[in-house]
């Protein structure tokens, strides 16, 4: 399920108010390896335990919210640091 597009022009990262993206396809892919691979927490220490079918990057990107059952979760302790994900 993807996000309406009227909700992507509202939505920023609560902590820096950057918009967000959603994140391409390769690049989530790359995520839930290593996600898979025990690689990734979030921001507020625990491990993300199962990949996501869809995730949002913010536009400078350094963070990375999940979206869950089409909704997206905007936290500051749920979200991921993209410095975590290697290449990135």
């Amino acid at each position: 399920m993807s996000l309406d597009k009227r909700l992507l022009e509202i939505l920023v990262c609560p902590v820096t108010k950057v918009p967000v993206h959603p994140l391409s396809g390769d690049r989530l892919a790359t995520l839930n390896r290593e996600i898979e691979a025990g690689r990734i927490s979030y921001r507020d220490g625990t491990v993300v335990e199962s990949g996501f079918d869809e995730a949002l990057m913010t536009a400078d990107g350094r963070t990375i919210y999940t979206v869950v059952d089409g909704i997206p979760v905007m936290l500051e302790d749920r979200g991921i640091a993209a410095s975590q994900v290697a290449g990135w």
